[in-house]
């Protein structure tokens, strides 16, 4: 069976560029790949440095040699987050004027032991932010950081991976930070900015960022943005039981075994291995089983 078109299909891989892409983040990176290709959408390679002391130098075009190695090739050029401050500035400066955005004085040791006195803690080990700064500074103490205030209510998605999901944000994660202490734009908004600029039909990553998923919903529709598909896969641990991470120091990717390499994150993602002789044999299996399991996507992402 030949995967279908869904033409208004664009997904994207994001990653950090502090330091070269390793086996669990190789997981992500073919399931998003897979997924635009067999709903031949495009598939757009972001690069997503806006937390500067963490960047690597050099690490971005490791990544992208990586990614061509593994014979994995993005459409379209490449965005590197650090180019489109300005941007995120206006968007920034849009919330703030609609008196959705405020200065906080609170320090991380104030917020836990706030939430810990209160016993409240989120689903995900969170300690949610009580508000504390949301009608001014106490104490005329400097504001640390700038928060959005977010909207009551459940958010509610359907994750095709992991099903349905539900988030009461404002209780169970409080105002969130959207600019931080060292100046620098969160995470959280612009990575809901970059997607709606690009177009970004559907979002599929590691399951690492599935809690997010909600508060980045509340954004996009503070923005009167549309929210996209979401697809969160399973995580690659290690003989302890914790994610493969840079900060963990996993091993980086083989490239000079390519084929190995991804047929052990084709296994990860719960296939059977495939009699591929070579990369491209192994995509012109990979993308049409995929299909096979996924299916077919709605026309439009949900609202």
């Amino acid at each position: 069976m030949e995967p279908n078109s869904c033409t208004n299909y664009i997904g994207r891989f994001a990653p950090s560029p502090s330091g070269p892409l390793h086996n669990g983040s190789l997981v992500a990176a073919m399931a998003s790949y897979l997924d635009a290709r067999a709903h031949h959408g495009q598939w757009l390679l972001r690069i997503e440095d806006i937390d500067t002391p963490r960047v690597v130098a050099g690490a971005d075009h490791t990544i992208m040699q990586q990614l061509q190695a593994l014979g994995m090739h993005w459409d379209g050029p490449v965005i590197w987050q650090s180019s489109r401050l300005n941007r995120y500035q206006e968007v920034f400066n849009q919330l703030k004027e609609r008196g959705l955005i405020y200065g906080c004085a609170c320090t991380r040791k104030e917020i836990v032991s706030n939430a810990i006195e209160n016993d409240r803690l989120g689903l995900h080990g969170e300690r949610p932010y009580a508000g504390t700064c949301r009608h001014g500074i106490a104490g005329n103490r400097p504001a640390r950081a700038w928060r959005l205030v977010m909207p009551e209510g459940i958010v509610r998605f359907v994750d095709r991976w992991q099903g349905e999901q539900s988030q009461d944000v404002a209780n169970e994660v409080g105002d969130i930070i959207v600019k931080r202490a060292d100046g620098l734009f969160a995470y959280q908004l612009v990575v809901v900015i970059d997607d709606h600029d690009q177009g970004v039909t559907d979002i599929v990553r590691g399951n690492d960022l599935l809690s997010s998923t909600a508060r980045q919903h509340c954004i996009a529709r503070m923005l009167g943005y549309p929210t996209p598909r979401m697809m969160h896969v399973p995580l690659v641990l290690d003989e302890n039981g914790r994610k493969l991470s840079k900060q963990n120091h996993a091993t980086a990717i083989d490239i000079q075994n390519p084929l190995t390499s991804l047929g052990k994150a084709w296994l990860a993602l719960g296939f059977d291995p495939l009699p591929a002789g070579n990369v491209t044999q192994f995509w012109q299996q990979a993308v049409p089983e995929w299909h096979r399991r996924f299916g077919l996507l709605p026309v439009h992402p949900t609202l």
